[in-house]
């Protein structure tokens, strides 16, 4: 799928592994993605998505880290959590938050596929062992949009590799080069944390 990728997700990446200011930046992150993903519903819908999104997106932080630890750059990381997302739009019906079409489901599965079954994750179970022990909070579905096929929001085409958009609008397959001089301040949330000079001696 084609994602944006730039300093802020560098610093993002280096934030979420890193003791106190992972948890602000973590917090941060589900936020700024219930917003975003909120922005593409109907304004009716929305509310009754915002708990439902929250923890989902909660779970997904950690099977952001769980893809890094097993050795995936940034950007695909990064995906296989949009994957996840899109997987439990697909299955809500929530066709206008799709990020690519319901036919491209079982291409981007099959492309972490080894990922996926070590985890149980599958495109009706998107979280699997990252289902948190206090539950995800349920939403209504709007099973009549998906079968109204329309995925207004959804990219088409970029099933077969992570496509990346930098800061200069340049597309790289697979993501970029992380800097050398990533700065974790740069973190959405992380100036919540205070963070000072031996928090970061203690991150690296």
């Amino acid at each position: 799928m084609k994602l944006r990728q730039n300093v802020r997700h560098w610093a993002a990446k280096r934030a979420l592994t890193t003791p106190v200011v992972g948890g602000y930046v973590n917090d941060k992150l589900v936020g700024l993605h219930t917003s975003i993903f909120l922005e593409k519903a109907d304004e009716a819908h929305r509310e009754d998505r915002r708990d439902h999104l929250d923890d989902f997106f909660d779970a997904t932080m950690d099977t952001y880290v769980a893809a890094l630890d097993a050795g995936y750059p940034e950007a695909e990381a990064r995906e296989v959590t949009h994957i996840q997302a899109n997987f439990d739009f697909f299955n809500h019906g929530w066709a206008e938050m799709m990020e690519f079409p319901g036919d491209e489901l079982e291409e981007h599965y099959r492309r972490y596929e080894q990922f996926f079954q070590r985890y149980g994750i599958t495109i009706d179970d998107p979280l699997g062992e990252f289902y948190p022990a206090d539950g995800v909070a349920g939403a209504p579905a709007t099973p009549e949009r998906m079968a109204e096929g329309e995925f207004e929001n959804a990219v088409a085409g970029f099933a077969d590799d992570a496509y990346v958009e930098d800061a200069d609008g340049d597309v790289h397959i697979g993501g970029t080069e992380e800097p050398d001089d990533v700065d974790i301040e740069m973190a959405p949330g992380a100036d919540e944390a205070n963070i000072d000079a031996d928090d970061e001696a203690q991150a690296d």
